[in-house]
Parts: structure tokens; sequence; C-alpha cells
């Protein structure tokens, strides 16, 4: 097969693996080679993958017209590329980020001192409807809310990283980002042999030693999973992560607080919890201070938290820093906080809260992707240049009634990375989440859940909307060429100094 194909268009978009005059992208050579070496073969693993995610039993459900539909997880088995030396910078960048967006938090439920000096008003906080005034005063270790974060990255026209928004309040995906690298693995397993591709697997005892860390006791601590229940979106990542780590997945029905403390009902009768990782929404968490018509969380569970009995990952109130207007203003908080200047960039962003920016942004919608502040998911997204008249109509309407919980930021040109469509390779948009630790010492993924816009033209990468995925592979510079004749590399190749060369047939099962 000869690919790239004079049909394959890489010069409208940045392409990760591509360059212009389809030549392969340095440090994507010896995967290139591999690839156009297996020729109609390729296709045939790409139909080996779709079985091994189906024989995994790997999920994820979208909400329809009749309800929640389970499907077979979608991956693409072409792999997105991304250079270890351009990888460590942005590795950088993410924990810069997130140490200015917990020192944030911290202030807020603390002196506010941000406020006070002017940098953020204080009326986009108190307007923002995950910023929880019943955990004013509230202390947590270290200054830490947000323990995990999922920061969204895109590349622009130029190849630039940025950052396009920031996900603190429950941050999903890192069990699809772990279980792409197994079906890679399977399929690919030549390329792991012969190339220097970091590894992703260390996420999940990094995650639990933080978890454990947490805990306000000593000895073994007691660590739960928090799930809504079966019937969420993402109920698969949360049993997958319980069993990974070794805890508890547990309901908000199996927990009950006494004294200020949280006990898990077992059979052989309740038993103290120390941490809990939640992945319900704040408001769910407890039916004595948020909604008392929850039946996600448990009566009392502030109040342990608050009490220092109990540990809560992510913080409740955490997502204060989700709001896609305080976003904005994160190059000011690293600067404001660190004193430094921020490794990453913001996309472009206009507060339409801002009267001057509105009109701007309002003079020539169809310019623009507007984003509703606090929705999760590609919710309320609307990408101007693809919206009909009517669309526009109505975007205008809810912008004028409530300039505060919009942005806008330009449409950009996303980067673009091969897919295979069908019996061909093609191009398709994707984006980039990368997961942080921020609990002692900082921890990123190496590389993190590649986004794939699976229709020609769509931007629209998120898996709830229909996208699909990629392995993200960060490819250190030892990469030896590859022999086509046998897909080997030529000559030896050294294993870096504290590494050991991935195998294949020695990886974890999933659940």
């Amino acid at each position: 097969m000869a690919w790239p194909s004079a049909e394959y268009d890489a010069r409208s978009f940045h392409d990760e693996m591509v360059t212009a005059d389809g030549g392969a992208r340095p440090g994507c050579e010896a995967v290139v080679a591999r690839l156009q070496s297996l020729g109609r073969d390729l296709f045939q693993r790409q139909q080996a993958g779709e079985a091994a995610i189906r024989s995994m039993g790997v999920t994820f459900s979208l909400s329809g017209p009749e309800g929640n539909i389970d499907r077979s997880w979608p991956v693409d088995l072409i792999p997105r590329i991304i250079a270890a030396s351009e990888w460590e910078r942005v590795s950088d960048g993410l924990i810069q980020r997130l140490r200015a967006l917990n020192h944030f938090i911290d202030d807020l439920y603390d002196e506010r001192q941000v406020i006070g000096d002017g940098i953020v008003p204080g009326e986009l906080i108190d307007d923002s409807p995950n910023y929880r005034t019943e955990c004013r005063g509230a202390k947590v270790d270290g200054g830490v809310w947000a323990h995990i974060c999922g920061t969204d990255l895109v590349r622009d026209g130029s190849g630039r990283f940025l950052v396009l928004e920031d996900n603190l309040r429950i941050p999903s995906g890192v069990s699809y980002m772990l279980e792409n690298r197994q079906v890679a693995k399977r399929v690919f397993g030549d390329l792991f042999r012969d190339l220097d591709i970091l590894p992703v697997e260390g996420y999940v005892d990094r995650l639990s030693q933080m978890l454990r860390g947490l805990s306000p006791r000593t000895g073994d601590p007691v660590v739960v999973v928090l799930t809504p229940g079966i019937h969420n979106s993402a109920y698969y990542e949360h049993a997958f992560l319980a069993s990974r780590i070794g805890a508890h997945l547990v309901e908000g029905s199996d927990l009950a607080v006494d004294d200020d403390r949280v006990f898990m009902r077992t059979v052989g009768g309740p038993v103290q919890v120390d941490v809990i990782y939640r992945r319900v929404d704040d408001e769910f968490l407890d039916p004595a201070v948020f909604r008392p018509d929850s039946l996600l969380g448990a009566p009392g569970l502030l109040g342990a938290w608050v009490a220092g009995n109990v540990a809560l990952v992510n913080a409740p109130g955490a997502g204060v820093a989700d709001d896609k207007v305080v976003y904005s203003y994160v190059p000011e908080l690293v600067r404001y906080y660190l004193g430094e200047e921020a490794i990453l960039p913001n996309v472009e962003t206009m507060r339409l809260v801002e009267p001057d920016q509105r009109a701007e942004v309002l003079a020539d919608l169809s310019a623009w992707v507007c984003k509703p502040a606090n929705e999760a998911g590609g919710k309320g997204v609307t990408i101007g240049s693809k919206a009909t008249e009517a669309e526009l109509v109505e975007l205008r309407r809810q912008i004028e009634a409530d300039p505060r919980n919009w942005i806008a930021q330009p449409i950009l040109e996303l980067s673009t990375a091969p897919t295979i469509a069908g019996d061909d390779v093609v191009p398709r948009h994707v984006d980039l989440r990368p997961f942080v630790l921020s609990a002692g010492e900082p921890y990123v993924t190496a590389g993190g859940l590649t986004r794939v816009a699976l229709r020609e033209g769509s931007l629209v990468v998120n898996s709830s909307q229909g996208g699909g995925s990629k392995d993200t592979w960060i490819v250190g510079p030892s990469a030896p060429a590859i022999d086509l004749t046998d897909g080997r590399a030529n000559g030896h190749h050294p294993t870096p100094a504290g590494r050991t060369p991935a195998d294949p047939n020695q990886e974890d099962r999933s659940p």
C-alpha cells in the first residue's frame, strides 16, 4: 500500500504524522515505515483491534432519544506520535498550570486575595454555579483541591499546543487511555519491541499511591470509588479503576455517616472509609447540604470531609476552576501565584460578559465557537461556521439573556492525524487529554487520551457525541529505522536507563 497516498491531504491543516509534501514528520519515520509495510494487513489489524475491544468488554454509554445505549469503545489503530523532547515541555506546562489552579481554588475558599488584588472579579466567582459557599474555610491537605485533572490540548495551524479547557470536577477518560494501550500492544507488539515508546501503565500505581497517601488515619486505608451507578455513561471507567487500584466500588446507598465519620455497609458490618474517589457531581454528594432530592450521595458527607475524617478526591468546590470564563484568566493566575509566565498558552478567548468583547462576537457569530461556561462533554457548544441561521439566532438570544455564561473562541484549524475509514487512511481532526496527579510528587501521563472526530470535516471529538480515540505514543529519540522486509529494527536498540522493554505478553488484563 502506498501510504500516505497522493489523495491524503496534509496541506490544509497541521498533520500529526505527515508533512505538507507527503513525507513522514520528524520522529514519525519509523512508525510510518512500519504502517506502509503492512499494506492491506493494516485494515485487518484494525478489525482485530475492534474485536479485542469487544472481547475485553470496553464500553461507553451514549445518550439518545431512547435512553442510554452502550457501545464498544471506538479505537482507531493508527497511533498519534509525539516526540519525547516535545512532551517534556508540555508536561512541565501541565504541572505548572495545575499548581496555579490549586493555589487559586485554595485562595477562593479562604482569604480571596486574588479578588482583593483585582486579578479576577469577585462577581464572576460568586456567580459561578460551581463555587460552593459551603466550602468556605475548609482546609485541605497541602492546599490541593484538584488532585486529578484532565486538561484538553489542541494544536493550531502552526503546530503549537494550546490549552482548550481544564477538567477538574470529575475528569474522565483515563481508563480508555489505558485500554487503548492494551489493544495497541496486542496489534503492534513488534513496534513496542523496537521503539522507545514511553509507558502509560504506571498511572494506576501512582493513582493508588496518591489516594492512599491522602488518608487521614494511619494504617491500611479503606479507599472507595463512589459511582452514580450502572446507568452513568462512564460506569465502565468507575468499575475499571476500582478494580485496578484495589478500591471498593460503592454507590451512595452503600455509605452512611455517623459522628462525622463515613462508613461503608458490608455483610460483616460497617467499615470506616478513609478516602473517597468520587465520580459524583458536587450537588449530588450530600443531600443534607446540596440537593435534598439526591440519591447518589450520603447525608453528612460534607461534614465528615470538613471535619478531616475522610478525604474527597477531587475536593468539593474544585469545579469552580472548570468554569470556562475562569479558564480565560489562567495565564494571569500563573503569573500571580507562581511569578512565572505560562508555559502552555490558552486558546484566544472572548469573555462575553464584557460588553466590548460581546459586541465583537455578536457582530459575526459564524466566525466563532461559542461555549456555555459550565457544561461538559461538548454540550451546548455551537461552531458558528457549521450552524444554521436558526441556530445562530437562538445562540444570540441565549448569549444576550445570560452573557456571564458564555465564552467565544476562534474556529481553530485543529491538527489532523491519519485515521482508518473503511479501506482507506484519511486525515481526521484530533485533540488530546493528558491526566495530571497533583498530590505529592506531580505526575503527568506519557501522552493521554487522543480523541478523534470520525466524520470528515468534523471538529467534534467528544466521545459523548460520537467521537473516537487513538493510542498516543510518546516516542524517545533512540527509535531506529525499520527494516521493511520483516518489520524489525536494524541493529541494536538500547533500553534507556531505568526502563525495561515493553512485553506485550506481560500486560495486566482489563476487568
